[in-house]
């Protein structure tokens, strides 16, 4: 049985790192593999749960521009055209990581989720950091209401990568769309917009996989680690925002590098 610490810790872990280019998926492997935490159906659909939790911070924060997608609220473009984003952008953003998720959700989650996988993509996904921070050509599309179908599947398709645990979603999609001309403060508000229905759509499917092996001495655990992580999230998404304009990725990139190396050496010595 898990206990509220591994709860508390965990949440935190996933928090702190949903919406950083930093993989929050690896870090939680990672922190499971130092927690000692058995890697069973219940941990596993906690994740997601927890997941949820991080992405409820989201939905907060962005309310009136996810309202807007609907037409339920009128809300003022940021373009200097009257262009808007929709959700034709989103379902085009959603689609190729979507697709693949479900065809091969079974066998990413049998031969990648494990610490090697992990530091494996923290190192390459650094890499791509590095690349997207080092591009010389000035964004085409500085707003998010600017962005175009073609960009939006870009990302998506960026976000392909991100399947690999330790690579990051919010970190390939973010590098995706500054090396499709967006620039990184509008590949960062499509990124984390994008993250909703994604996050929703495979914890769903994967609690409906796996809920038979949930019990109600579970119910404890699952709510500490969900309300720790949304309020965790919510500190950090908002954090985000505000110095995504000036913190480069390369330094995101040097964290990953750092973290790989320090657990490397930690796996070596054990």
């Amino acid at each position: 049985m898990h206990t509220i610490f591994e709860a508390i810790i965990i949440g935190i872990v996933e928090g702190l790192t949903e919406f950083l280019p930093v993989s929050s998926t690896g870090h939680m492997i990672l922190a499971q593999s130092l927690l000692n935490t058995e890697n069973d159906e219940v941990m596993k659909t906690f994740d997601f749960v927890i997941q949820l939790g991080a992405i409820m911070a989201v939905v907060i924060i962005y309310w009136k521009r996810i309202l807007s997608l609907f037409g339920l609220v009128n809300r003022k473009s940021e373009s200097k055209t009257g262009k808007k984003l929709n959700l034709i952008h989103i379902l085009i953003g959603i689609v190729p990581a979507g697709v693949i998720g479900v065809l091969f959700n079974d066998v990413v989650d049998a031969k990648l989720f494990n610490t090697t996988t992990v530091l494996v993509g923290l190192v390459v996904g650094g890499i791509l950091l590095i690349i997207a921070e080092k591009k010389k050509e000035p964004p085409k599309t500085t707003v998010l209401d600017d962005l175009t179908y073609r960009q939006a599947f870009a990302i998506g398709l960026w976000q392909l990568v991100s399947i690999w645990p330790g690579f990051s979603r919010s970190g390939s999609t973010i590098a995706g769309g500054m090396l499709s001309g967006v620039s990184r403060a509008a590949s960062a508000d499509f990124t984390f917009i994008m993250a909703i229905p994604i996050m929703f759509g495979a914890s769903g499917v994967y609690f409906l996989k796996n809920y038979e092996a949930l019990s109600s001495d579970d119910l404890a655990f699952f709510v500490v680690g969900f309300l720790v992580a949304f309020v965790v999230a919510l500190l950090a998404v908002v954090s985000f925002i505000k110095f995504v304009q000036k913190m480069k990725l390369t330094y995101f990139a040097y964290y990953r590098f750092a973290v790989a190396i320090i657990f490397a050496l930690y796996m070596f010595l054990k």
